[in-house]
């Protein structure tokens, strides 16, 4: 070990690597509170130096972890064969930033929200916007194509990803994409390697496409008598031809825990809401914002409220800003997932976790992007508690299969890494999964990049 440490030092520096038990711990969970700690832990700054540790460990063999922040939830950064993490945290730096045509170039250290500081100097953004814009990495946000609120309207990253740099499993430099809005030579890789999860190769460099800022934007909140009506409401709204910057969704659970944190301006009997926000140009969005409503509209609505202001935007968007610190302090160590069904189904989804509620003993909180059928479900348990822990997995298993027959997916943007990978055939058929052993054979012949995450144990 003592000359593959020396190996690496040379690599990046004695002050880029960690072995030491104390400094390395902090690298072997994420926020799905899984841990294990690696034997090291390597800090690099460009491309030269991941290309020359990636060929390194694939010459001893040795296991190897790429990661940004550790902001995910399913542990796909958790390195459970040990080995080392490769933290991308030092490559921070925005490359370029090219107006005229639209794009930027960054490392995948950077941080979701310095990205979009720096963006909208010059009047753009980048459209992924995971809740934890502050402290995740653009390299993360690719690893699991997570997006956020805004991917109704704009996309995720695979949709507003041009190009990457990256490095295979036997250290390799690979350059697939391209630098403009159009290419059909060869085959995707781009869009390949997002989602991923690190288990192809180490993105170290992504082109990516900007968007204009809007000049304004509006927030509507509607209130509905049950969750038949708030889904009647976005099916329509997203039948029309505007389509809203967000289209938040909260269950009569979720309304009924805000209601007992703190205090409610909703109406009496609400049992569903609609956050909505509406963005464009000055001069177009009252008309938009009149659509909107007008599709918002049905026989379950019992209020609709438009901001006029700053404080009213506020004032709308408390009431869903309350629901998070509602769920800590009721279950601190709750289980979300994030399953998405097709819109038209949501009320079969929310009508069939309330029975799978009421048969494990767990109450179950919903939210999320109704625009695009993904819902966030929560169970409200401690992991900690023998008995909590195995109704809480008989009910996974159970809510993973109402997913399924509701053609839906087991994840939209947090993706699989260790807490799903045991569901994955529910989905994929062992035809298609074979496919993908066969994918990750090319790109990682000595399957050292995060070994153990995505695939189901065989």
């Amino acid at each position: 070990m003592y000359t593959f440490l020396q190996q690496l030092r040379d690599i990046v520096g004695a002050a880029n690597v960690y072995h030491q038990p104390e400094d390395c711990w902090p690298y072997g969970y994420d926020n799905s509170r899984r841990q294990h700690t690696p034997a090291c832990v390597v800090l690099p700054e460009h491309h030269e130096q991941v290309m020359r540790i990636v060929a390194l460990c694939y010459r001893q063999p040795l296991p190897l972890v790429a990661r940004g922040l550790g902001t995910g939830t399913t542990g796909a950064s958790v390195p459970v064969a040990g080995g080392v993490v490769l933290s991308t945290e030092r490559m921070n730096r925005i490359l370029s930033i090219d107006v005229a045509n639209r794009m930027a170039v960054v490392q995948p250290g950077v941080t979701n929200q310095a990205l979009q500081d720096a963006l909208a100097e010059h009047g753009f953004f980048w459209p992924p916007d995971p809740t934890s814009a502050a402290y995740c990495t653009v390299g993360g946000n690719l690893a699991y194509n997570s997006a956020g609120p805004r991917a109704i309207k704009y996309g995720t990253p695979r949709e507003n990803t041009l190009g990457l740099l990256a490095v295979t499993g036997t250290g390799a430099s690979l350059r697939c994409g391209v630098y403009t809005t159009k290419g059909v030579v060869g085959y995707d890789l781009t869009r390949l390697l997002i989602g991923s999860e690190g288990t192809l190769a180490v993105i170290t460099e992504a082109t990516l496409k900007l968007t204009p800022l809007p000049e304004t934007k509006t927030t509507l909140r509607a209130s509905y008598r049950d969750i038949h009506s708030a889904t009647r409401a976005v099916s329509a709204i997203m039948a029309q031809p505007v389509t809203p910057y967000v289209l938040e969704f909260l269950d009569g659970q979720a309304i009924e825990m805000i209601r007992n944190y703190a205090p409610s301006d909703l109406p009496v009997g609400a049992g569903a809401l609609l956050m909505i926000e509406v963005d464009g140009s000055k001069a177009a969005l009252h008309q938009a914002v009149a659509d909107i409503s007008r599709a918002a509209t049905n026989e379950g609505l019992l209020e609709i409220r438009t901001a006029a202001n700053d404080a009213e935007v506020k004032a709308l968007w408390q009431t869903r800003k309350a629901l998070s610190p509602a769920l800590r302090t009721v279950a601190p160590k709750k289980i979300n997932e994030d399953v998405v069904v097709p819109v038209s189904r949501i009320p079969e989804l929310i009508d069939g976790l309330n029975q799978l509620a009421a048969r494990h003993g767990i109450t179950i909180i919903n939210f999320g992007h109704a625009g695009n059928g993904n819902i966030h479900v929560n169970l409200l348990v401690d992991p900690d508690h023998a008995e909590q822990a195995r109704a809480a997995e008989q009910c996974l298993n159970d809510v993973f299969d109402l997913v399924i027959r509701l053609q839906g997916t087991l994840s939209g943007e947090h993706g699989v890494g260790l807490e799903k990978k045991a569901f994955v055939g529910k989905e994929l058929s062992p035809d298609v999964l074979a496919v993908m052993h066969g994918i990750k054979q090319v790109f990682d012949p000595g399957n050292i990049l995060n070994p153990g995450k995505m695939f189901p144990d065989t």
